[in-house]
């Protein structure tokens, strides 16, 4: 009939257009807003996909790698894109891994991967060759990356003794678990970078604490530049049928450290709760005393003098040596 206009909905070569996008939204979804080209492949002709890229309802992210609708992501789609863009059996690893599993504070630093093939240059993407048994491959939200263990043990190589421990405090807090233990990959590779200093710090014991604040990272650090033995970090003693939290605990000695930071203590009732702990410490037969990051600026002997004199205390009396 004149005037009359028929909308006609072009066929995709594999598949209705409507079935197509819905197929790319479902991907998508399960990928944080990412999709690859070869996946597309396996429902939508080359001529579909370029056509969603030239009308703008695919963005390119890295070559052969489009977000779906928007070029927006979040900083999972960032890691997902990374590895649909690397290959198969590519692998998010170091500290992008370590980001994801909680280890360390995330950033938008370059996104890290490992693939057992020949690395190609990926502008955006620090890529590394590595062939990981299948005990060192997990999954978090979808992503394919390095187990728990195996992430410990490559950002042994990259990060600082000290974000190290963190790490691993990290770990032990999220009471994150693996079937290989770090053992078991110091074991597999002994001269993999990493692995000694890994290998030292499981040996030093000194993992039991949490360290929870730029001061008590600072007292730790200036304990071992002192060579002062450790405490236990933020840990619970009992005391009067109720669990007080200590910040620096060495049972042996009965001696507390309580750090004091604006930030944490400077508010009225702060002030009265830890005089109120004190008191019981004391009453209880434990020594307390404070230390301040002004005392460590600026009188860093003579607050490692006094706490080595106290520490030579134990059960309440000075020992000979």
């Amino acid at each position: 009939m004149a005037g009359e206009c028929t909308v006609v909905h072009r066929r995709d070569e594999k598949g209705s257009t409507r079935g197509v996008d819905r197929l790319i939204g479902e991907l998508a979804r399960r990928q944080h807003g990412v999709v690859g080209r070869a996946q597309l492949l396996a429902f939508a002709g080359r001529g579909a996909i370029d056509g969603r890229i030239a009308r703008g309802a695919l963005h390119p992210v890295h070559r052969g790698v489009y977000a779906v609708g928007h070029s927006r992501l979040s900083l999972e789609g960032r890691w997902m894109a990374a590895v649909l863009a690397s290959g198969g059996r590519a692998t998010l690893s170091h500290r992008s891994a370590g980001q994801l599993w909680g280890l360390l504070e995330r950033s938008t630093r370059v996104p890290e991967v490992v693939t057992p093939g020949r690395w190609r240059i990926v502008q955006g993407i620090a890529g590394r060759r590595a062939i990981l048994r299948e005990d060192e491959i997990a999954a978090v939200d979808g992503i394919p990356v390095t187990s728990v263990s195996r992430t410990l043990f490559d950002l042994a190589a990259v990060l600082s003794k000290r974000q190290m421990e963190r790490a691993l405090n990290e770990a032990e807090v999220l009471r994150l678990t693996d079937s290989l233990s770090l053992p078991d990959l110091i074991a597999r590779y002994p001269r993999r970078r990493g692995a000694a200093n890994l290998r030292s710090l499981l040996a030093a014991s000194s993992l039991s604490g949490i360290t929870r604040s730029d001061l008590e990272e600072r007292f730790v650090a200036f304990l071992d530049a002192h060579d002062l033995p450790r405490p236990r970090l933020n840990t619970h003693l009992a005391l009067r049928g109720r669990f007080c939290e200590v910040d620096c605990l060495w049972q042996s000695r009965r001696l507390v450290v309580e750090l004091d930071g604006r930030a944490f203590h400077d508010t009225g009732r702060a002030f009265e709760a830890d005089r109120e702990r004190d008191r019981i410490l004391l009453a209880e037969g434990w020594r307390v005393t404070r230390v301040t990051w002004r005392q460590l600026d600026l009188e860093p002997g003579a607050v490692a003098a006094d706490l080595r004199d106290l520490l030579r205390f134990e059960a309440g009396r000075p020992t000979l040596s």
